[in-house]
């Protein structure tokens, strides 16, 4: 079949026709997370999508370089960048800890949320403190094209000269400088340093209560959020790039201060595709925790929340997920996943008859036989329509329904030539693992059960040791006594908490 495959640009806001800079290559960038808190359900979502995107490039051939990075410095509160303290500074401040603790609990805590959601790893995961010297010679390069200034050991990116030479300011996200001015006043404090109200920091002076800090050109400090993918992504992927992804919050300020910043280093925008995945709400409205509408990745798969009636497998959420367009919002309700449970047993029963079935040798072309071969097309065709895995699924449930009237006898061998029924069953189940990510609980075996009961253990013993640090004895106490209910007895070191398995 003719591939084709389109991808719907943020930057022009249309899908355009996929053309790598180099045939048979993918360079993908994905913002990581910043680790200074356990990651939340809407950061899965985005990355169960990238999963589903970078799969699906490998799938149909392409080699991918994709770069996923981590953010463990410079991401202010409030996504400021001046008059706010760092996240991950503020938390090893409150915990009384080294910031580097902070990152690696957290960090650790995201590889097992991705492990456990059959996420690949990519293929490179910098960090944004392993790359402080290209940071700072980024931001040299940006001073001397005359696209920032320093005032007072802090240096500013020149966003007015940067509209004003190129009129592309707000290309990505839609703000005109003019709309900023106001929020600007509002949300920064030295705004007095500024030419310009929506000028940004890159390189930022740290105030002597600052933990994180190191020494530049123009002061202790450290570097501003938005630079450190500007400088990690031209790094590993050149500076011109096929892919830029990440949440549709990113859009302001990140990613446009990132297209700013590149331009004013490399005289051009990084990458030809940005994509970008939408909200995920629940019950109808935004997740917060200010008013208790919020669900945590653990919680969702133990149950242990009143928002759910019970837990659900991790690739039943990850099912559930791929359910929506990655650029669409998605409601989480309990409701939602008790369909999406049916939905993916039903896919996963399917999958088993036919890796079990056999073809007898007989058989002919029939209409059957052309709608399977024109359903496994058409898989693919919606895939290629932007990785449309809703539409791709419903071809699949299409098949679903061959499968099982193949299985029951509504449906003979007759009527599927031998190198139909080949293909379906090369196709349909490499499809559901390779592409979607879909693992069979049922056929994982042993050690894969294994591997989940201790990721899910370890789980437990972070939101233990979290509720202990908060002083949240009652929840602690509860942790304890039902793994030791379930014959997991934990004990408290000097090392950390380990655990250990009774049998009765």
């Amino acid at each position: 079949m003719n591939r084709q495959l389109k991808i719907h640009n943020s930057l022009t806001r249309k899908k355009e026709i996929f053309k790598p800079i180099h045939e048979g290559f993918v360079g993908i960038y994905v913002c990581g997370p910043t680790v200074y808190s356990n990651v939340h359900l809407g950061n899965v979502r985005t990355f169960i999508s990238f999963d589903l995107i970078t799969r699906y490039l490998r799938h149909i051939g392409y080699k991918l370089r994709y770069v996923r990075n981590i953010t463990d410095v410079g991401h202010l509160e409030g996504d400021a960048d001046t008059g706010a303290e760092d996240k991950i500074s503020k938390k090893a401040r409150l915990e009384q800890v080294e910031p580097m603790e902070i990152v690696e609990r957290y960090t650790l805590n995201f590889h097992e949320v991705m492990r456990m959601f059959n996420v690949l790893p990519p293929n490179i995961e910098p960090r944004a403190t392993g790359h402080l010297i290209e940071q700072i010679e980024m931001v040299k390069e940006i001073l001397n094209r005359g696209y920032a200034y320093e005032v007072n050991g802090s240096v500013y990116f020149d966003t007015l000269k940067y509209a004003q030479d190129t009129g592309k300011y707000g290309q990505l996200s839609g703000r005109k400088i003019e709309e900023l001015i106001a929020l600007s006043r509002e949300n920064l404090k030295n705004q007095d340093e500024k030419r310009h109200p929506s000028d940004f920091a890159i390189w930022i002076k740290a105030d002597p209560s600052h933990i994180m800090r190191w020494p530049s050109p123009w002061s202790i400090g450290f570097p501003g959020w938005h630079l450190e993918c500007s400088v990690m992504s031209t790094k590993y992927l050149g500076q011109t790039f096929d892919i830029h992804g990440g949440g549709s919050d990113l859009k302001f300020p990140h990613h446009e201060n990132e297209i700013a910043q590149n331009y004013g280093a490399c005289g051009h925008a990084p990458a030809h595709y940005w994509m970008h995945t939408n909200m995920l709400l629940m019950n109808g409205r935004k997740m917060s925790k200010s008013d208790g509408n919020t669900i945590t990745p653990l919680e969702l798969i133990t149950g242990n929340s009143p928002h759910i009636s019970k837990g659900y497998h991790p690739m039943v959420i990850r099912f559930f997920m791929l359910q929506s367009h990655y650029g669409s919002t998605l409601d989480l309700s309990d409701e939602a996943l008790q369909a999406a449970e049916k939905g993916f047993n039903r896919l996963m029963e399917a999958r088993r008859h036919l890796i079990n079935m056999k073809h007898p040798g007989q058989g002919e072309t029939s209409e059957i036989d052309v709608e399977i071969n024109r359903l496994l097309d058409q898989v693919y065709e919606e895939m290629d329509d932007d990785f449309n895995a809703p539409k791709a699924l419903a071809r699949l449930f299409e098949l679903v329904n061959r499968i099982n009237a193949l299985q029951g006898g509504q449906i003979t061998f007759q009527n599927i030539s031998e190198q139909t029924f080949t293909r379906l069953q090369q196709i349909f189940p490499a499809f559901i693992t390779e592409v979607l990510g879909l693992e069979d609980p049922i056929t994982e075996g042993e050690n894969d059960q294994a591997e989940l009961i201790e990721h899910l253990i370890r789980l437990l013993i972070e939101l233990r040791q979290k509720a202990r640090q908060e002083k949240n004895w009652a929840l602690s106490d509860y942790i304890r006594d039902a793994l030791k209910e379930m014959g997991v007895i934990l004990k408290d070191g000097k090392d950390g908490t380990s655990w250990s398995r009774v049998y009765s």
